[in-house]
């Protein structure tokens, strides 16, 4: 017989140890705690009963469990008859497709999956470029309800061919609804079952083409299905080939709230306390928040369990990063000291994992460290860019004769109210923004809802320019990278799913806008100047709508000189201020990529000479070709 452990060193919830499985919860109110499963017939009486280990905690040692076993807590809580079943909190996994509120916590050891020796390490934190994506949604194979973490995974090499290095999943904690966002998660440590393929003949399909994408890479593969059975180890494998393919991995995690809509055997009242009364919740306040309840930051255990939480990503799934939803609504209800203890044990665990904060309205102090007075994120998501941009687009789709603010971009180009602007994580499209019944899509937008016309070919491309060369870490949401056209829906409707058959078909429309978007990208990661901290305003004239601005690499140079036009005509022999003089190549043209190659592009043949007088503070001048509604860029 196995020796039994301290209990006091154990980790929370069940543990795979030699000989057995050890179970640690945190009940303070509850009068007895029993472990119980299929292993015991679901029993609870003196057999199954766990030890009080002080501090409102539990535990338990149960010899020779195996792997899978099902499981639960059985609660006695006050008042007498306040007793039940109740899901682990922190359980790994959930049974398959159980309707809540009847699925039962499986015992899981996170340390038999096969992992790949890449040694990967995410890019350094002003030169990522990430890519939004919602797994239920972003490629659903025919037949299926919903896309999965191996649905996502088949998509990496194009995701690698775009130049993206890091992809945000939307939460992927379990939730009690059909379909979701994420933003309604119930069981914290559990991925989403809907997430994940159980069936045997469709396994094999999708273990034959995560090997087939091993191999491209010319990495090992997988040796039997059964590394990838459970939405554990398939959210894994996609983490895994992630990585292979040099791209990291930030999840979404949402710890404002939790819920809406708790069911009896979720954490709501884990210690059995009488249902109707939230201030009697263990882990949450009385206050709600997006439909679920806010969490009690006060509370160091319920502090605990959210660092732990964060933690448990870092060390059993690898990911590169958080993004924390709504961090001003934590703050709001108590939880700025939450957030910086939580920061700072997250830095000291891994400190290349970037920590993004969500602040509504941008609050520099969320990215100061702790010593002053900040919650120490690393970055936060900025809507200057987003909302000048957007308002810009559709002043344009009014006509020629509108006025558009070029000023308020160049405002939200250069000052993103940071100390740093690298800071700043810009995007002109997100899960919030273009979620159906919410704002528009770029093109449509942009194209006065017609969004194939070459007005809103042309301006979609000048507004993902900007995005992709404006300081601070550019975020894509999935399918603005060809041109995507229809709000998104949490509940795959094929109404509202990304157009790849129309991609993959061989839409030119969308194949121009992809080679676009995938050439701007790799000159972003080959012109250090675009991801560089110098950004300085050169000429901004609203009525003419055209933008110039110069980016460079502080202490290194690099500089390059970025020229935006809103004007519906081409500009010829247009007088721009440069840095310098001599010759300057034209690195890149966005006219270019209009039904390519553009037989009639505007341009300045691949260079220009700046030798003219000085010209907006600036030593030399440049006579330029700026192709209407285009973005032309320089280096030298």
């Amino acid at each position: 017989m196995p020796a039994q452990p301290d209990f006091t060193t154990i980790p929370m919830g069940a543990t795979a140890v030699p000989g057995g499985v050890t179970f640690r919860v945190w009940a303070p109110r509850a009068t007895a705690v029993y472990v119980t499963g299929d292993f015991n017939s679901w029993k609870h009486d003196p057999s199954s009963q766990m030890e009080v280990i002080g501090g409102g905690q539990w535990a338990a040692f149960i010899p020779g469990l195996n792997l899978d076993s099902q499981y639960l807590y059985y609660i006695d809580g006050p008042p007498t008859g306040t007793s039940g079943f109740k899901r682990d909190p922190r359980a790994r996994l959930l049974t398959f497709q159980a309707t809540f509120p009847n699925a039962n916590c499986v015992l899981r050891d996170p340390s038999g999956f096969p992992w790949h020796n890449t040694v990967f390490r995410p890019p350094a934190f002003n030169d990522l470029l990430i890519y939004e994506l919602h797994v239920g949604t972003y490629s659903i194979k025919a037949g299926n309800p919903d896309g999965s973490f191996l649905d996502v995974l088949l998509r990496v090499p194009y995701l690698a061919s775009l130049g993206i290095n890091a992809v945000e999943l939307l939460p992927i904690q379990e939730f009690e609804t059909e379909f979701s966002l994420g933003y309604n998660g119930t069981d914290y440590f559990s991925p989403e079952n809907d997430y994940a393929e159980a069936d045997d003949a469709q396994l094999q399909v999708y273990f034959a083409g995560a090997n087939a994408i091993l191999r491209q890479a010319g990495q090992p593969e997988y040796a039997t299905p059964d590394a990838l059975r459970g939405s554990d180890n398939q959210l894994r494998a996609l983490i895994d080939v992630c990585h292979v393919y040099s791209i990291g991995v930030i999840l979404d995690v949402v710890y404002n709230h939790a819920g809406g809509g708790f069911d009896p055997n979720s954490m709501w009242f884990l210690d059995r306390m009488p249902f109707g009364n939230n201030n009697d919740s263990l882990y949450f306040t009385d206050q709600g928040w997006a439909g679920g309840l806010v969490f009690a930051y006060w509370n160091n255990d319920v502090k605990q369990f959210l660092i732990d939480n964060a933690r448990f990503f870092y060390e059993e799934y690898r990911v590169d990063g958080i993004r924390f939803d709504e961090v001003s609504v934590m703050d709001r209800f108590g939880g700025w000291q939450t957030c910086q203890d939580m920061t700072a044990t997250l830095r000291t665990a891994k400190p290349e994992a970037i920590q993004i904060a969500e602040y509504w309205p941008v609050n520099d102090a969320v990215v100061k460290p702790p010593s002053a007075g900040g919650a120490g994120f690393d970055a936060t998501w900025n809507d200057g860019l987003r909302l000048t941009v957007r308002s810009a687009l559709a002043s344009a789709s009014s006509g020629a004769s509108a006025r558009i603010a070029m000023d308020a971009i160049a405002n939200a180009l250069l000052n993103t109210g940071l100390d740093n602007r690298w800071r700043a994580v810009q995007s002109l499209e997100d899960h919030d923004r273009v979620h159906i019944g919410r704002d528009l899509r770029i093109p449509t937008l942009a194209g006065g809802n017609d969004p194939r016309s070459w007005y809103a070919r042309s301006r979609s491309r000048l507004a993902m320019g900007l995005l992709l060369i404006a300081p601070g870490i550019p975020m894509l949401f999935m399918g603005q990278e060809f041109l995507e056209e229809k709000q998104w829906n949490d509940n795959p409707d094929p109404a509202s799913l990304l157009s790849w058959g129309s991609l993959e078909g061989g839409d030119k429309i969308r194949g121009d806008f992809l080679r676009f978007t995938r050439d701007l990208i790799a000159l972003r990661h080959n012109q250090p100047g675009l991801r560089g901290e110098g950004c300085r305003l050169i000429h901004v004239h609203n009525d003419n709508r055209v933008l110039a601005f110069q980016h460079w690499v502080e202490g290194a140079g690099s500089d390059v000189v970025v020229v935006a036009s809103l004007n519906e005509s081409n500009w010829f022999h247009y007088q721009i201020g440069f840095p310098g003089g001599g010759q300057w190549q034209e690195v890149f043209n966005s006219d270019v990529y209009d039904n390519w190659v553009n037989p009639i592009v505007a341009g300045n043949g691949g260079a220009i000479q700046a030798d003219g007088a000085p010209l907006h503070g600036l030593p030399n001048s440049a006579s330029l070709t700026i192709p209407a509604n285009g973005l032309v860029i320089f280096s030298r």
